[in-house]
């Protein structure tokens, strides 16, 4: 080999893509997508919710220093994390539940990926051009004009990934409060690091990786053949109709030749670069623009709408076959998503609104196990935690039973009365109590604590034991 011959190259570069503006009935409804879902994760930390006087009134919460979870009426303990477990199982159940009907609608409407790069792109297209403009200025050396364009395109990225970011973290404090914070320039290290982390990692994402988060990275476009069948909403191209495709000049006769004429339309405005003419494929987010675009062009040269079209197989069959249509929105798999959905729904439903205002959590000493007192008494150690699940201060009762003559002593710097337990709103009391009772026949013997509160009518109670004797 020459040793002035070029390097071969066993990889092509990822060649960069320039989808083309389009507009049409997806893209507008793109658009509504995009402002509906912008707009929720903008505004939705500011949302006021009034939880009383001892709770934030942030509708939508999640808050790491009191261990809590707000969600409107809804708050989670740090104990209660099996509702956040049906939510995730809720939130993918939905997911293959509408894949199954409509496809991958979700990646190519409400995908965050996809909502922000569409902002990206929109950006890029308002300060470059169009498609044919941006292509050119990409190869274009570097000059003036090149440098002010890529400069104020990435300032907006930038500028875009830091309102990201600093939405983000208001979802974790106090919106208002935070917001004010920013604007005076006082944001503590533990908030502005996740705005800089934000910031970068969706100017990378939506400015950079785009359609390669959605190929290599996202699990979701590997599986999701696993909830296809024949009944499912997929894009597709009408090859019989389409076919043999070809160039056509106005006024030409469409006979022995098929309606597409081969323009590419559909490719140039695919935000990733396929050509959905060779068939369903792993990287198509069913975003619809190749249909806005195809339909355009069948407007142009007087062709029928629908060549490339949302449509079933099964459907595409019976017009192949001269058969009546049929919807298939009721078949077995989507029967099986609706009963999980239902089930879990029913089971958190059901939790949330038998939900008890007080939990009793009671850990008996390890060592020593029980004391034998001067007078032949039986003493045993316990740590006792109330949750205080409710937005008022309330004060309890404690009380045990299965034992003889028990006694409950409160330890503690100040002076508590079992019968007058306080436990702040929202908060978790925690006790060290011991109990002394007449030694019983049996080593092990059960008992339940149980409190209720004062001028109440709620309470909870716990079986533990109660050790007499090594076992």
């Amino acid at each position: 080999m020459s040793d002035n011959a070029p390097p071969i190259q066993l990889f092509e570069k990822k060649a960069r893509i320039f989808p083309k503006r389009v507009w049409g009935k997806f893209r507008k409804i793109k658009w509504l997508a995009m402002v509906i879902t912008l707009g929720i994760y903008y505004l939705a930390p500011f949302l006021r919710w009034d939880r009383g006087a001892h709770a934030p009134d942030q509708a939508i919460l999640i808050d790491m220093q009191a261990q809590r979870a707000y969600f409107f009426f809804i708050e989670i303990w740090p104990q209660e994390v099996y509702y956040l477990t049906g939510i995730l199982i809720l939130a993918a159940v939905a997911l293959f539940f509408a894949t199954s009907l409509f496809g991958r609608v979700w990646c190519g409407y409400a995908c965050p990926q996809t909502v922000w790069t569409d902002l990206f792109v929109w950006v890029e297209r308002i300060v470059q051009g169009d498609r044919a403009k941006r292509m050119r200025l990409a190869n274009a050396p570097w000059g003036f004009e090149k440098l002010w364009k890529m400069a104020l395109t990435h300032s907006l990225w930038l500028l875009i990934g830091m309102l990201t970011g600093g939405a983000w973290v208001f979802y974790f404090n106090d919106a208002p409060t935070l917001l004010e914070h920013i604007l005076n320039f006082d944001v503590p290290w533990s908030v502005g690091g996740w705005i800089i982390a934000l910031t970068f990692s969706t100017y990378l994402m939506a400015g950079f990786a785009r359609e390669q988060v959605c190929m290599y990275m996202c699990p979701y476009s590997r599986f999701q053949s696993a909830m296809f069948d024949k009944d499912t909403l997929i894009i597709g191209y009408d090859e019989k109709r389409g076919e043999p495709r070809g160039k056509h000049k106005k006024g030409e006769s469409w006979d022995g030749r098929g309606d597409c004429v081969d323009c590419t339309a559909c490719v140039q405005v695919c935000p990733m670069g396929i050509d959905i003419r060779d068939g369903l494929q792993m990287e198509c987010i069913a975003c619809g623009l190749c249909v806005d675009a195809c339909d355009d062009i069948m407007d142009k040269v007087g062709r029928p709408r629908g060549l490339i079209r949302y449509d079933t197989t099964n459907n595409q069959l019976a017009r192949e076959e001269g058969v009546k249509e049929q919807s298939h929105l009721l078949r077995a798999r989507t029967v099986y998503y609706s009963a999980i959905l239902a089930i879990v729904g029913g089971v958190m439903l059901y939790g949330l609104m038998h939900r008890d205002p007080v939990e009793l959590h009671v850990l008996h000493d390890r060592n020593p196990l029980f004391v034998t007192m001067s007078d032949g008494r039986i003493r045993n150690g316990y740590d006792v935690k109330i949750l205080n699940k409710t937005h008022t201060d309330k004060k309890y009762m404690l009380s045990v039973e299965g034992l003889t003559n028990a006694e409950i002593r409160i330890q503690g710097a100040g002076n508590f009365d079992a019968a007058q337990l306080p436990v702040f709103a929202d908060s978790v009391g925690h006790y060290r109590v011991f109990i002394t009772a007449d030694k019983l026949a049996e080593a092990r013997n059960e008992v339940t604590v149980r409190i209720e509160e004062v001028n109440g009518e709620t309470g909870a109670s716990y079986d533990g034991i109660f050790m007499s004797g090594r076992p």
